[in-house]
């Protein structure tokens, strides 16, 4: 009797370990299920997707899918010359007690190609996001880390490589946000940004920091050549609005918001409200690297001299910054400070109508 009295809580103990593999073994096939989705879908849009292995584990804690040597290939005509991006490595992972949490994870050599832009080879020690999973495949949230990235041309960088110690970004997603409501909302902030060592920077070759707080107000248009999705952007009474932004950069340090449009020639127009220290230095430094012209450093010198308040003792002094960009120009009350190169928009060739 007393032997069999161990009977029940050994079978209890197994059923449990049975039913806790078997969940775990539903969430890997999941991981597993949505890969093949996504793999089927990106090809039936014409993109090229390989990968050279899948690895399940995680057990007991997780759920997850290892894919190596995975690369994507495609959006063109969308970018003409389309997209290229290739990693090692990256783990899908879901945790058994938050399973409607995907977490993403890049390690290894990576590489990013954009149009006809140099393919950038890059490595960091840490890649991550984080989203929630929707039944619709779009994620309403997203959470990302990098951590110590180095990247360069994959040809080669004579130049030096740029570096930064730390990016994180949190953004939230309305795919279907009327025009009065914002479609997408981002906090993005970065720290240590470490600029080729081989070309002239007026301001220096690091950022300390840099960071942004924005929402680009919708509603999206559908996904198609740039420029015609821009003009429909813009057409919707699209509009990014800066809640926030924050730049340090050598003897320069911003901070302010603003509002950015398209013109009707689909170039940046709209203005901000800056607040900057040490302008006085970084308008020198700009004016001896040719990014500003001499006459114009010293007029914009003068203007925010007038601008700033009196100075703590041993303080820099702090200047109220108002810029507006109109007709490709870059003014500061009305003076002409620098021209802003123009976008160059990529078009791709026109599709054929439905059922055309």
């Amino acid at each position: 009797m007393r032997h069999r009295a161990w009977i029940v809580p050994l079978a209890l103990v197994a059923l449990l370990a049975a039913a806790h593999f078997a969940y775990w073994r539903y969430l890997v096939n999941g991981l597993q299920d949505g890969f093949a989705a996504f793999v089927s879908a990106r090809r039936a849009a014409g993109w090229t997707v390989r990968a050279s292995g899948l690895e399940d584990g995680g057990w007991p804690l997780s759920a997850t899918l290892r894919v190596r040597g995975l690369t994507l290939e495609g959006g063109d005509p969308d970018l003409p010359g389309g997209l290229a991006w290739g990693t090692q490595m990256l783990d899908l992972r879901v945790d058994l007690l938050s399973p409607a949490l995907l977490h993403l994870a890049a390690g290894g050599a990576q590489h990013l190609r954009l149009g006809a832009l140099p393919d950038i080879a890059y490595t960091a020690r840490e890649m991550t996001a984080t989203m929630p999973l929707s039944a619709d495949g779009l994620p309403g949230a997203a959470h990302a880390t990098l951590r110590d990235l180095t990247a360069a041309p994959a040809a080669g960088a004579p130049r030096g490589p740029v570096t930064m110690g730390l990016l994180q970004a949190d953004a939230t997603m309305d795919w279907a946000a009327p025009r009065d409501r914002p479609a997408i909302s981002a906090q993005i902030a970065a720290e240590a940004i470490g600029l080729p060592p081989g070309m002239e920077w007026p301001l220096g070759n690091r950022i300390s920091s840099a960071s942004v707080e924005a929402a680009i107000g919708g509603p999206l248009p559908s996904p198609g050549p740039l420029a015609r999705t821009a003009a429909a952007w813009r057409d919707g009474g699209g509009v990014l609005r800066i809640h926030r932004m924050a730049l340090g950069w050598g003897p320069l340090g911003l901070s302010g918001s603003g509002t950015l449009m398209l013109d009707p020639g689909l170039q940046p127009a709209g203005s901000m409200q800056l607040r900057a220290v040490g302008f006085a230095a970084a308008l020198d430094a700009l004016s001896a690297g040719k990014a500003v012209a001499p006459g114009a450093a010293t007029a914009a010198k003068a203007v925010l001299s007038l601008l700033a308040a009196p100075p703590e003792p041993g303080a820099p002094p702090v200047a109220d910054v108002p810029l507006a960009i109109q007709d490709g120009v870059l003014s500061l009350r009305q003076l002409p400070v620098a021209r802003v190169p123009p976008i160059a928009w990529p078009v791709g060739p026109r599709r054929a109508a439905a059922g055309g």
